[in-house]
């Protein structure tokens, strides 16, 4: 119990010097100058529980922003949705969220895309990953296979490994 009461003391003691940061306070002026600005431009919080600002609620009641300006045209957006539609790149109905295309692909048109790779050189950096143990092991973990053998495989070839294996060699890491 003494050893509580203690603590809570030493706690209280040692709580307004870390609240008192000069560097992150704002002297009383700066804080004014904030607010008069939040509200002349609508970024304050409107009352209520909705968490929108003033500027969202009334959008008219201020200034219009960058942002707003390079807003697209109504033909555009309708534009966009006819191509959405066409290409069948909206929603499906339900939980899922799938797209339509996704869902009956034969309804749509495909997509042609051009393979970036070829089945050779997929093969060659598969063989490279297995020679250097790119390859992520078996496990929760996330780790290569490298960093968890590095004396298998040459550290010369992975920055990683040389730097897994320098932190291993100072300290066990269960």
């Amino acid at each position: 119990m003494k050893l509580k009461s203690t603590l809570i003391v030493f706690s209280l003691l040692a709580a307004p010097a870390f609240a008192s940061d000069q560097a992150v306070s704002k002297t009383r002026e700066q804080v004014q100058t904030e607010l008069a600005q939040a509200q002349r431009s609508g970024d304050m919080l409107a009352s209520g529980e909705s968490g929108l600002t003033l500027k969202q609620l009334n959008p008219a009641a201020y200034p219009v922003t960058a942002s707003m300006q390079g807003a697209k045209t109504r033909d555009e957006v309708l534009a966009e949705l006819d191509q959405a539609i066409r290409t069948g790149d909206i929603l499906a109905g339900g939980e899922s969220g799938s797209k339509l295309n996704e869902v009956a692909p034969g309804r749509y048109p495909v997509i042609a895309s051009a393979p970036s790779k070829t089945r050779d050189q997929v093969k060659n950096e598969l063989a490279r990953a297995i020679r250097e143990g790119e390859l992520v092991a078996v496990g929760e973990d996330g780790r290569k296979l490298n960093e968890i053998y590095p004396d298998r495989y040459q550290a010369s070839h992975h920055a990683a490994v040389a730097v897994h294996s320098d932190a291993t060699t100072q300290a066990p890491q269960f």
